[in-house]
């Protein structure tokens, strides 16, 4: 009751659930549905008219309700680990009206977990490393395992590691799954066993009995540290190498042994002691490790036949000494080399030599020497010469038996101030065993050269100038060398015809001027002056040339320019000599000539072609307007007489002059019987055929000439080659009818003939 005045009486209503979750074994077994609970209302009388009503996670299909009393079955069997829980929501309805009685209330199915799953390692595999020679505990590495189970219920997904493989080097701790070393730094050596397989079991419930287990496996390796340092596999080496080897040459390979890998068994090797040691080296070789002894200076059998060296190796990384004890860090090995003998060319004193000689020393002077003598223990001897392709001019001789370099043409230090010869020792006995001696002779200055311009000068000087007024400045060069350098002096010459017009003033610079000694100068009265200059060297014996200085007289403005001069200074100043001006006019004269010449060939050439077209060769009509005789002349008598006399026409006339009955008559001859040519017919008729069957003849009449006079010609051949009789055998009376000009051939054989016969 309320304690207030108006005494209200509260009534509290009864709750119509009894329930809010429910509870359930995950991977039930059994044949039946598993009963989970009942639902009950407080509406419930127990007549049939009330109807319950499930719906949510699974409802029908996992979830099943007897609608009638309420009882909750589960269809399927379940698994915690797929789904923990499932929320339901149940009512009640008039199964009459279908009106709800109460509202609709929310209530969970949890799943009790059982201990179904076995954990599983986050890897089947591990591939770790540890460095060898670690300390006892020293963390390897960590595994992990999981388990599905549920951890907040009981001890299934409590874990617990242990070692079933890999004692007594590894242990793990049970909790954390840390791998660590088991053993101290004595037992993990590399160099005894590299690689470990570990097998490390987890297990739950706690590791108690009835727990399920899961394993996995790590594969430990141990890595290198520097503990081991090089040994050699033998202590005593032996080569042997011929006294001809060349600095830098291998003589042998010797090698040591580290345990270690990779960077910890690099070594290198040095020569420590020995009376080899300035004689050979040792280099490593990177790849194989290996030192390779090389010779370090030439070899020389006759005065050392053997060398002995002592050779140390060491790693090039620091050694981890913690484990060494007493044992040396470096390794010794004795190499022994001996020097065989070797049949070497003549050995010369020097490598090169250098010698002097002044450049006017006669022919015969001595240079200076050369000597090689025979390394082998034979001594043979050594005869000398100059190698001629180093002396091609062969200004240099060699004695052949002491190797005195003379001259033996003079020389001349202006034209090669260096020569470099190459002199040959041959043994006597062995003549392929030579060697070459490089000599360069350095020759010396002498004092056998003028000085002389510098260059051609030329000037002028104004008609009106001043006494005094400088008008050229000359300087000289000397091909010699002297020691102190050059020192020239410049002086008029003596002749007395200069020395009133112009001076000379050495200016102590190796150069002087040219100065006037007049103040006007006429160009009509004397245009040119030719002013010789004396130059004199300063060194001994002295040296002196005369150079000229053409001073042309010109007419010259106020301001000293010139204006106006003759006309060979006129040439001059535009930069054409004489001989310049004659070489032009004389290729003018050539090229005229050439011009000339081709255009006369030219006309000579233009004539009337004989046949107007090369190619069509019908029915052309030659013509000739040659007048000419002898054989030549077509238009004197009938070509075809010679060929065949028998076929000249009785009528036939001359048809180069005008005819005359009274000079020259009618021709009458006897007739002569014809004769069978039938070789002349087979003659035309197989050129015929040929024509006929050649398939490149022009598709048209073409005319073809024969020269066949044939077998029974009366001619014959008109050549004394081909004549098969003497000229005394030949009648030559027929002439006299072919007209006058073969008459007076036939006359001149005629008379020959009875010269001949008288």
């Amino acid at each position: 009751r309320d304690g207030g005045k108006g005494g209200k009486l509260l009534k509290r209503f009864k709750r119509g659930w009894m329930w809010n979750q429910f509870f359930l074994q995950e991977e039930y077994t059994g044949s039946d549905k598993q009963y989970i609970g009942k639902l009950q209302s407080d509406m419930d009388r127990g007549d049939g008219t009330l109807k319950y009503i499930l719906s949510g996670d699974g409802a029908g299909d996992i979830f099943t309700i007897d609608e009638n009393n309420g009882d909750l079955h589960a269809n399927k069997r379940l698994d915690r680990e797929d789904k923990a829980f499932y929320t339901l929501r149940a009512t009640v309805v008039n199964k009459n009206t279908g009106m709800k009685l109460e509202p609709e209330t929310e209530f969970i199915v949890k799943l009790h977990d059982i201990n179904d799953n076995e954990p599983i390692f986050t890897k089947e595999l591990y591939t770790v490393s540890v460095p060898e020679r670690s300390n006892m505990g020293t963390s390897v590495t960590q595994v992990t395992a999981t388990d599905a189970d549920d951890s907040m219920y009981g001890n299934s997904a409590k874990l617990r590691y242990s070692i079933s493989q890999g004692h007594p080097y590894f242990s793990v701790e049970p909790d954390t799954g840390i791998i660590r070393t088991a053993l101290g730094p004595g037992e993990m050596d590399r160099e005894k066993r590299e690689h470990y397989q570990v097998v490390i079991e987890a297990k739950d419930m706690a590791g108690q009995r009835g727990g399920l287990t899961g394993t996995t496996t790590v594969n430990i390796t141990l890595t290198d540290v520097n503990d081991n340092p090089p040994r050699f596999s033998q202590s005593i080496y032996q080569f042997s190498v011929p006294e001809s080897m060349k600095a830098g040459t291998p003589v042998g390979r010797i090698k040591a042994v580290d345990k270690d890998l990779g960077k910890n068994a690099e070594m290198f090797y040095n020569v420590v002691g020995g009376d080899g040691l300035d004689m050979f080296d040792v280099i490593t070789d990177k790849d194989s490790q290996e030192g390779i002894i090389t010779v370090g200076k030439p070899l020389d059998y006759e005065k050392t036949r053997s060398y002995t060296l002592e050779i140390q190796v060491q790693n090039t990384q620091i050694l981890d000494t913690r484990f060494l004890g007493y044992l040396p860090t470096k390794d010794m090995a004795t190499v022994r080399i001996g020097i065989e003998d070797v049949d070497e060319p003549p050995l010369f004193e020097r490598a090169s030599y250098v010698m002097e000689v002044k450049e006017d020393a006669a022919v015969g002077t001595a240079v200076g020497s050369v000597r090689a003598m025979d390394p082998d223990g034979y001594n043979s001897p050594v005869r000398y010469s100059i190698d001629r392709r180093t002396d091609l001019d062969r200004l240099f001789n060699v004695h052949s038996g002491n190797g005195s370099i003379f001259i033996t043409r003079p020389l001349d230090r202006e034209e090669a101030a260096w020569h470099n010869i190459s002199v040959i020792a041959t043994e006597f006995n062995k003549p392929l065993q030579t060697s070459r001696g490089p000599v360069y002779i350095r020759l010396l200055d002498v004092n056998d050269n003028a000085p002389t311009f510098a260059s051609f000068y030329e000037t002028f000087v104004c008609e009106k100038t001043k006494a005094g007024q400088k008008i050229q400045t000359v300087s000289a060069v000397d091909a010699d060398d002297p020691a102190g350098g050059h020192k020239f002096f410049f002086s008029l010459a003596t002749e007395l015809a200069y020395r009133g017009n112009f001076t000379v003033r050495d200016n102590g610079d190796n150069t002087a001027g040219v100065l006037t000694r007049r103040s006007s100068y006429s160009r009509l009265h004397k245009s040119v002056y030719l002013v010789p200059v004396v130059i004199t060297d300063g060194d001994f014996p002295m040296q002196s040339s005369t150079g000229t200085l053409t001073v042309r007289v010109c007419t010259c403005d106020r301001e000293g320019n010139m204006e106006l001069c003759n006309a060979e200074a006129q040439t001059s100043s535009a930069g054409l000599s004489t001989g310049a001006l004659v070489a032009i006019l004389l290729c003018v004269i050539i090229l005229l000539m050439i011009v000339v010449l081709f255009a006369a060939l030219k006309k000579q050439k233009k004539k009337e072609p004989l046949i107007i077209s090369k190619e069509d060769v019908r029915d052309n009509v030659v013509s000739y307007n040659d007048e000419g005789g002898g054989e030549e002349d077509t238009q004197a008598f009938d070509i075809g007489a010679l060929r065949n006399p028998e076929a000249i026409e009785e009528s036939k006339q001359r048809r180069d002059i005008i005819p005359s009955d009274t000079l020259y008559p009618p021709l009458r001859r006897t007739a002569i019987p014809s004769r069978d040519n039938a070789d002349v017919r087979d003659f035309i008729n197989q050129r015929v055929q040929d024509n006929d069957n050649n398939p490149t003849a022009p598709p048209y009449d073409s005319l073809a000439t024969y020269a066949y006079e044939g077998t029974g010609s009366v001619a014959e051949s008109l050549s004394s080659l081909g004549s098969a009789s003497s000229e005394g055998d030949q009648d030559y009376n027929y002439l006299s009818d072919w007209g006058p000009r073969f008459r007076k051939l036939a006359d001149m054989y005629g008379a020959e003939d009875s010269d001949c016969d008288s």
